[in-house]
């Protein structure tokens, strides 16, 4: 059994813990002072004797929502078992492993490197020279035109910030459309015979001058199913920011997410605020990174929810990658009925921003034949796109649905 790592000098554990939790929060992860603190209290009370235990430790004092997980795992053996890397960044000499086994070489999460680079060069100032160790931490810059193209999982720490902002400002307009209410208007076309008659009365019941009404006219109610499987855990976090930005911008808007179950988090994400409201929805959701049923999921939600949230034409934004793992089984079926029970069904998925993509899976064929839309949905010019094809009205069943549906068939 390999032992923990220790301080090579004494009290150094305590700074090696606060650099790793600022390393953290660099990248992403919710970690405070006061994880600080808890961490530091963890560790002096269990004692770090067993390397396991010294990283579910921290794990459970730094780990909160699923997300962070994989962060919080390449960022620990980073830290941890590789101190060569991060020599220069902590300007204090890192623990060591005695016996590390070497593994073999991961891609790492592009806002953790970043967040190792940016510490790095903080680290830097206060050192004099020494013998450089480089870090691959990709440049956070970029021009407008390449950041709105530049794919979510490519996106580094600050330019996920930077998204998660021009998400929350994104309006999502859609056409009005008629209802069976009236409201009183002087050009209205259809004469108001109660109001006629209420006028006439307080003119003594002499003269009767007709009033006009004309149909009230409302955005259709929007409701969006949104995957939360492992396929699609990288665009998920910033998807939940869409929906939150939706829920808070308009009425009638219902959020629901899938992956093994079906999770309404309508209310939750009606919380101005973001942060809290995905801690809530973090709290009622626990199939997160996890496998696909989209065909029971949406069983479940015709069967339960349909008739209330799909009432007055309502639009269904469906975001999925349409991997799932029961091979399709059931899934055209519902598919159709939430087709036929809804006004426009739009299929945002992320694998459309491979040139070459081709439906081959049994989940994408058998959804195919049932959308009005099929579009991406990897970056903010495709949801800038989805604004902006919402602002119209419904397209007819064009050339490029038809050539996917006879690719799928």
């Amino acid at each position: 059994m390999r032992t923990a790592p220790t301080a090579s000098k004494p009290g150094r554990l305590v700074e090696n813990v606060m650099h790793f939790a600022r390393a953290l929060r660099g990248a992403g992860v919710a970690v405070g002072p006061g994880r600080v603190l808890d961490a530091v209290a963890a560790l002096g009370a269990i004692g770090v004797t067993n390397k396991a235990d010294f990283y579910w430790t921290l794990h459970a004092v730094f780990v909160s929502r699923r997300a962070d997980r994989e962060v919080f795992d390449q960022a620990f053996h980073l830290f941890w078992r590789n101190p060569e890397l991060l020599q220069k960044m902590l300007s204090l000499v890192l623990p060591s492993i005695e016996g590390a086994e070497r593994t073999e070489a991961k891609e790492i999460n592009r806002r953790l490197a970043d967040a190792l680079g940016r510490n790095d060069r903080m680290a830097e100032r206060n050192e004099e020279a020494e013998e450089k160790v480089e870090i691959d931490a990709t440049l956070t810059w970029s021009d407008r035109e390449l950041f709105q193209t530049m794919d979510f999982e490519q996106m580094s720490a600050e330019e996920f910030e930077r998204a998660k902002r021009a998400v929350s400002r994104l309006v999502l307009p859609l056409a009005e459309i008629r209802t069976r209410r009236f409201k009183p208007d002087t050009r209205g076309h259809r004469a108001d015979l109660r109001a006629s008659l209420r006028a006439s009365l307080r003119a003594g019941g002499g003269i009767i001058s007709l009033r006009f009404k004309r149909r009230r006219t409302r955005p259709p109610p929007l409701v969006v199913l949104c995957d939360i499987s492992g396929s699609m855990s990288k665009y998920s976090r910033l998807l939940l920011h869409f929906m939150h930005a939706l829920a808070n911008d308009r009425d009638r808007v219902s959020c629901f997410l899938f992956g093994t179950q079906l999770s309404n988090v309508t209310r939750d994400l009606r919380h101005r605020d973001v942060d809290v409201a995905l801690d809530k929805v973090s709290e009622h959701v626990t199939d997160w990174s996890g496998g696909t049923r989209i065909g029971a999921c949406l069983a479940e939600f015709n069967r339960r929810w349909s008739r209330r949230v799909l009432a007055q034409g309502a639009v269904v934004l469906f975001l999925s990658d349409g991997l799932d793992r029961d091979a399709g089984t059931g899934l055209g079926r519902e598919m159709e009925r939430l087709h036929k029970s809804c006004r426009r069904l739009i299929w945002l998925n992320p694998l459309l921003r491979y040139d070459r993509f081709q439906p081959k899976s049994m989940g994408i064929r058998a959804i195919l034949p049932h959308v009005d839309e099929f579009r991406p949905a990897h970056s903010l010019e495709s949801l800038a796109q989805l604004v902006a094809a919402l602002n119209g009205p419904a397209p007819m069943h064009g050339a490029d649905m038809a050539r996917w549906r006879e690719m799928a068939a």
